[in-house]
């Protein structure tokens, strides 16, 4: 294909002043023109031919669009850089940059920084475009900027209430609405005084998080506090998830079994390090998978996905995993063998081991196949009467393996 059959220009609120000549020639020459109906009215001045509004579910109108793939001269009006948490980042894995001209315009991040004096390379840029409002939890550390676009007139008052209700009611809030265009307006607040009305269904949010003495703020490092965990005893505690976490080293990508995941606090915390990173929790008892999912929500890792059932046979189908992490107190049944073959070359398997039944099991493992064997004993401060001593918890024995990476 010697010339590209593509064309995405992004159009923000000040229309056909903030395109391109050479963008607004490209939209005159297509012969359809892809766009919401908001991006068709800011471009109607062009003149354009034949117009398509985009259907819904959006797949709808992709599929239609791939139809066309190199048979019509198509536009796609986007809003912003599209790019950017955009629908050209969706195109591009279907439709190689050779076939395509792009002709972004600022994105609302690029506009809500330039208005509020926040320079990008130091902000915290996520959307809740179609996300859950948790997504933000993470970032809410006092003393760091964040800018969030939003779904629509409702997004700064769902956040407001979010943040209120995890103790970050005090946060300063900026509502940017329409940037760029005559019907711009910038207000601040308080996240748990937010009364704007007649928010515009274009906005962004920008956030100052600002802490209550008891909000629990997400640290960067593995092993939050047990209490953070809705639980009923089966979790992985606070310094051992630590050392597991460390074992498992998660890199960018990645995805974790977390086979019998009990509470999902080691998941949770996988997914907490990096936001490319992915888990599964497997699990057989029903109340524990509503409460793992009630924890990945409350901790701000809405998408950990949930599997029903008990290893072995719950792990049938499930995506490769790249880490597997078996926890507690079973003894094998098939699982361990299971998960050494389902893993990627490369990949880790990291079993924890609190019975001296599962324990003699990865002793046997170590022998077999290597890795790295380690007892861990914790002790905590306990009241003793008047005074204090130390209180053993159960020892862990863990076992650490590498999956060689010529292995099938």
């Amino acid at each position: 294909m010697t010339e590209p059959w593509l064309t995405i220009v992004g159009i923000g609120e000040d229309g056909l002043d903030g395109i391109t000549g050479t963008a607004k020639t490209h939209i005159g020459k297509a012969e359809i023109v892809f766009g919401g109906e908001r991006h068709l009215r800011l471009a109607k001045g062009l003149g354009m031919a034949e117009q398509r509004r985009w259907q819904s579910p959006l797949s709808t109108s992709i599929e239609e669009l791939m139809r066309l793939r190199g048979r019509k001269q198509v536009c796609i009006l986007a809003s912003g850089d599209p790019f950017f948490y955009g629908i050209g980042s969706t195109l591009a894995e279907k439709i190689p940059a050779t076939e395509m001209r792009i002709y972004p315009a600022p994105s609302a991040f690029s506009l809500a920084g330039a208005k509020i004096g926040w320079p990008l390379q130091d902000v915290t840029m996520i959307s809740l475009h179609g996300r859950p409002v948790e997504l933000v939890r993470p970032h809410l550390h006092p003393g760091r900027k964040i800018l969030a676009l939003t779904s629509d007139e409702n997004g700064p008052a769902e956040i407001a209430s979010y943040l209120t209700e995890h103790g970050f009611g005090p946060s300063r809030l900026t509502v940017l609405e329409a940037l760029g265009g005559p019907d711009e307006r910038v207000r601040q607040t308080e996240a748990a005084r937010l009364d704007c009305e007649n928010v515009s269904r274009i906005n962004i949010l920008g956030i100052e998080p600002r802490a209550m003495p008891d909000a629990l703020v997400i640290s960067y490092a593995p092993g939050l506090p047990d209490s953070a965990f809705e639980h009923d005893g089966q979790i992985t505690k606070r310094e051992i998830r630590a050392l597991t976490i460390s074992a498992l080293a998660p890199a960018s990508g990645q995805l974790l079994w977390d086979i019998g995941a009990g509470s999902g606090s080691v998941g949770i915390e996988w997914m907490l390090m990096h936001p490319s990173l992915s888990a599964i929790a497997i699990e057989p008892e029903a109340k524990r998978l509503n409460r793992i999912a009630e924890n990945a929500a409350a901790l701000g890792v809405p998408g950990l996905q949930l599997c029903a059932g008990a290893a072995p046979a719950a792990l049938d189908g499930l995506a490769t995993p790249d880490a597997v992490f078996i926890g507690g107190g079973g003894t094998d049944d098939g699982v361990v063998d299971t998960a050494i073959k389902a893993l990627k070359p490369g990949g880790r398997l990291v079993a924890n081991a609190v019975t001296t039944e599962m324990e003699t099991l990865l002793s046997v493992l170590y022998g077999e196949l290597g890795g790295r064997l380690t007892r861990v004993q914790i002790a905590r401060a306990e009241p003793l009467g008047q005074m204090h001593g130390w209180r053993p918890a159960m020892p862990i024995t863990q076992w650490v393996w590498i999956k060689p990476r010529d292995a099938t």
